[in-house]
């Protein structure tokens, strides 16, 4: 792997010199836009809509649009709103990581000590992992400023990118009742089947399916071989009782 940042781990008055390396890959297949007449890559312009014409790459500018004008933008703005660049993540706080919605989670990138006997680092990973807590920082990558918490995974210090608070919508304009009244049967029976069917996560039981398939048909096609169409059995219920559908659904998972 390829380091794709080089600064120091900061907490207190330690400082450890780490490096970031991608802790995520992507499984999706890479497609290209091809003409269906000769199989011949499209490529995509940049054109005037008034002029229809194509515009060079020097000529463009990037422009807000407010109260209907555009106010357009130069270099110098965006640096003047681009964070101070420091080579640190500063471990402003420590937090419970039980107390991290999953909603702001972004990507993860795992920290490589300069030296692999580093004891601060090694300190800071036990100390993370005995009390549960994770570090709240902020650091700056590719010119833009990003929260994150530092947590243990096993023998490495991981840093997760999380959204500002701003990021998350409001769920005021959701159209779900406050007051829905669930019996306390029901309500035991839910518990039930939860318990039931409950396990230990295990991430490595799931796979992308999808794309595996999908490469299958590609290898396949490129051997003239058509694929064969999966038709999809809809299930139906044929009670409506809330109840009745949770013992159900017992039964089929006993």
């Amino acid at each position: 792997m390829r380091s794709i940042w080089k600064g120091s781990l900061g907490f207190g008055l330690v400082s450890i010199p780490v490096k970031l390396y991608s802790a995520v890959q992507t499984t999706s297949l890479d497609f290209d836009m091809l003409d269906g007449r000769d199989h011949a890559r499209i490529r995509f312009q940049r054109v005037n809509e008034n002029t229809h014409k194509e515009v060079p790459y020097d000529k463009i500018v990037k422009g807000y649009k407010l109260n209907d004008d555009y106010v357009i933008m130069d270099d110098a703005d965006f640096e003047a709103a681009a964070p101070e660049k420091s080579k640190v993540v500063e471990i402003e706080s420590f937090v419970d990581i039980a107390d991290v919605n999953p909603m702001f989670y972004e990507t993860s990138y795992y920290t490589e000590p300069d030296t692999k006997n580093n004891k601060a680092y090694a300190l800071l990973l036990q100390a993370l992992k005995k009390s549960g807590k994770a570090g709240l920082a902020r650091f700056v990558l590719r010119s833009s400023e990003s929260l994150c918490i530092v947590h243990p995974v096993n023998n490495v210090l991981v840093i997760t990118r999380i959204r500002f608070g701003q990021q998350i919508r409001e769920t005021d304009d959701l159209n779900i009742s406050d007051d829905v009244n669930v019996s306390k049967k029901e309500l035991e029976v839910g518990l039930t089947l939860i318990n039931q069917y409950a396990e230990k996560f295990d991430v490595s039981k799931f796979k992308n399916e999808y794309t595996d398939e999908l490469l299958k048909i590609i290898k396949a096609k490129s051997k003239g071989k058509r694929a064969t169409i999966k038709k999809l059995k809809p299930q139906k219920t044929a009670s409506t009782d809330l109840y009745d559908q949770l013992m159900k659904s017992l039964k089929k998972g006993a």
